[in-house]
């Protein structure tokens, strides 16, 4: 039993089972957050980041300032972009439904998609319209060696029968002008126009894509042809070709009585314009439900403004020489910071 008092084994024990000091439950407390805090960061979720579909409907304008859009996006909001192809349409029905199909359409002419921001700007309240916007004006042109040549300053001048056979190209004795892409709603209203101004029994209104309209302009000018197409500002061919816009009767909103397909499929014989168009409003739309998604992109967007001018640079540098969209609008962001800056709130 003596011995036993004496065991270094029980010694031992007894000193190893003291009560812990101050200093003991400071390392220990340091050594709990250490591993608290280890494994509490490595279970953090990586912050995703933004994310936007941006509808690209076919016409230049609306190319370039959807690249600009989504490269801003990329290089200063470290988003991820993806451009859609689309017609009005599809991209107003996509940011309604608000599944991120589309997100914003780049480039709405008011009041030419009027029936698409009553339908869901205002009526469903699904999207967005923006208030910065810029001017647009548009109406139909010739070249001025063909208006010169023979004496064409107003729409009536092609109804006159010795026009409509200069620009009969193919022989069916009619006159073809060119009224728009097919899905634009300016087509629409073009081909009512083609009939109300009493233009019908001479002149043929084609739809066709844009390239077609260019390169159709560019080959009457060089073999000393007729030919008259729709046209508007901002836009490259002003500073591709030597154009003049023909005279209409002044806008009369008495006179301008517009039903889209959209609207009524008896839109044709619903509609009734003999008037110019009154000079438009165009912005951007998005979905209501980007906020939510991408808060800091929808920011941007609701700051975002162009001129008349910035996008005519951007159409004659794509249509006119060629470059890819996504290189103009790299090119424009990097040489205008300030700008960029303002819409980024920095």
């Amino acid at each position: 039993m003596h011995m036993m008092d004496n065991d270094p084994i029980t010694q031992t024990t007894s000193k190893i089972r003291r009560e812990p000091t101050g200093k003991d439950k400071m390392n220990t407390k340091i050594n709990t957050f250490g591993i608290v805090a280890a494994v509490s960061f490595f279970a953090l979720p990586a912050f995703a980041a933004e994310e936007v579909k941006i509808g690209l409907p076919s016409w230049t304008g609306a190319q370039a300032i959807g690249h600009v859009l989504g490269e801003i996006v990329t290089s200063r909001i470290g988003g991820q972009v993806e451009y859609v192809p689309g017609d009005n349409a599809t991209i107003f029905q996509a940011m309604d439904q608000g599944k991120g199909d589309i997100d914003v359409h780049p480039d709405v002419w008011l009041p030419n998609q009027q029936s698409f921001t009553d339908k869901y700007v205002k009526e469903a309240g699904t999207v967005t319209l923006s208030t910065n916007s810029y001017e647009g004006n548009q109406g139909f042109c010739v070249s001025k060696d063909f208006g010169e040549a023979n004496n064409i300053t107003d729409i009536a001048d092609l109804g006159r029968p010795d026009v409509a056979a200069l620009m009969d190209s193919d022989g069916n004795g009619k006159g073809e002008m060119w009224i728009g892409a097919p899905g634009w709603a300016s087509a629409n209203v073009n081909e009512v126009k083609t009939r109300d101004y009493g233009l019908l029994d001479f002149i043929e209104p084609i739809r066709a894509e844009e390239s077609v309209k260019t390169a159709r302009i560019k080959d009457s000018i060089a073999k000393g042809e007729g030919y008259a197409f729709y046209c508007y500002k901002p836009h490259a061919v002003w500073y591709m070709f030597d154009v003049q816009m023909l005279t209409e009767p002044p806008f009369d909103p008495a006179k301008y009585v517009m039903v889209q397909p959209s609207d009524d499929p008896d839109w044709y014989n619903k509609s009734s314009v003999a008037t110019k168009d009154a000079l438009k409003n165009v912005q951007i739309a998005w979905s209501n439900t980007l906020p939510e998604r991408s808060p800091a992109i929808a920011d941007f967007f609701a700051n975002f403004a162009l001129t008349a001018d910035d996008v005519s640079g951007f159409a004659y540098e794509i249509s006119g020489k060629g470059r890819d969209p996504a290189e103009v609008a790299r090119e424009w962001v990097e040489a205008n910071p300030d700008r960029v800056d303002a819409w980024l709130g920095l």
